[in-house]
């Protein structure tokens, strides 16, 4: 009997390419995608996008979504909180099995396998340590479609936000950018490809930079305690990041 499993949507490339994987996966059912949303601007976390896509996205994909509304400004207890109440929920409506679209980063693995365990849940990485360049090749080749809605300013300029991800794209690429972003150098939404009944419509709007200041008031705010009070320019994590609206047509 296959596992009851949830599957953690982005609504981008790498969660498209792990949900295509699973779903071919006779061990797991996969019949509720999970998104965390930035309740203050009604827009998915991290992505910057509207909501309004991610909704036609699943609607056109056909999997029920389940949707995490956490404040844009949200402390790691908080937000540790509420997905432990969010899982929970989960596991009382019978799933056993989550599903994560993450490569290779080995912290962010064990940070979810562990808060998982917490709540007697299994995590799944369909994609886990497979080549990030054979990945983006089948990505391609099996006939996703994805535009990137955010990147990393300090290593990626305006002119690769809104932009398609095709060979040209990955040909432009700097050096020391992993061609699936699994740095946190770019994201992408899927609007398009074999999970999809119909394309998602949308047009590009307006391009705009954002930069973000680690706190120095509260250490529970910051996700590498030992940098919560220092200067910007000596903190490692990134804090500036081009986002391309796409407006729901």
């Amino acid at each position: 009997m296959p596992y009851k499993t949830y599957f953690n949507w982005s609504t981008g490339k790498d969660s498209a390419l792990a949900l295509y994987k699973i779903l071919k996966n006779p061990n797991f059912t996969i019949d509720k995608l999970v998104t965390t949303i930035n309740s203050d601007l009604d827009r998915v976390s991290m992505h910057g996008l509207r909501n309004e896509l991610l909704f036609k996205q699943v609607e056109n994909i056909g999997i029920p979504l389940k949707t995490i509304a956490l404040s844009g400004n949200v402390s790691m207890s908080t937000y540790d909180s509420t997905m432990k109440q969010a899982m929970n929920e989960l596991k009382s409506e019978g799933y056993t099995n989550a599903v994560f679209g993450d490569i290779f980063l080995e912290d962010l693995k064990t940070y979810r396998e562990e808060k998982l365990q917490e709540v007697g849940v299994k995590s799944e990485f369909p994609l886990w340590k497979i080549d990030t360049k054979a990945l983006i090749e089948d990505f391609i080749a099996l006939g996703f479609k994805a535009i990137t809605v955010s990147v990393n300013a300090k290593l990626l300029d305006e002119s690769f936000v809104g932009r398609i991800i095709d060979q040209q794209f990955i040909d432009d690429l700097p050096a020391g950018v992993d061609v699936c972003g699994e740095n946190g150098e770019f994201h992408t939404f899927v609007f398009d490809g074999p999970l999809f009944k119909s394309p998602v419509s949308f047009k590009i709007g307006e391009k705009v930079l954002k930069t973000y200041t680690p706190t120095k008031s509260n250490n529970d705010n910051c996700f590498k305690d030992d940098e919560c009070f220092k200067d910007e320019k000596e903190v490692t994590w990134d804090t500036s990041f081009w986002y391309c609206d796409l407006l729901p047509e």
